[in-house]
């Protein structure tokens, strides 16, 4: 099973987003908070750690996994940036 990003791909996000920067606009910053999975995600998410936990994930099943922890690593970079960029403009994450 892959990592989260692969190291480049993960440099090059990183580079991009550049979330120590906190230079969203409140609306922006707001909008990027707001951004979730959704129940059936969650639900899909356990599941597959459950699988995983245990041994018995199938390829599919591995690359699934690994395109939510993908997609949870650039939302979390994307949140960062925002609760900085609202603390920086003095409003509350």
């Amino acid at each position: 099973m892959s990592t989260l990003a692969s190291e480049p791909e993960a440099a090059i996000w990183q580079r991009t987003l550049d979330p120590e920067a906190g230079n969203l606009s409140p609306e922006a910053a707001r909008a990027f908070l707001r951004l979730a999975f959704t129940d059936e995600d969650h639900r899909a998410m356990e599941e597959l750690a459950v699988k995983a936990q245990a041994g018995s994930l199938t390829s599919e099943e591995s690359r699934l996994l690994d395109g939510y922890r993908h997609v949870a690593w650039l939302l979390g970079l994307l949140k960062s940036k925002a609760r900085l960029s609202l603390q920086r403009a003095g409003g509350s994450a």
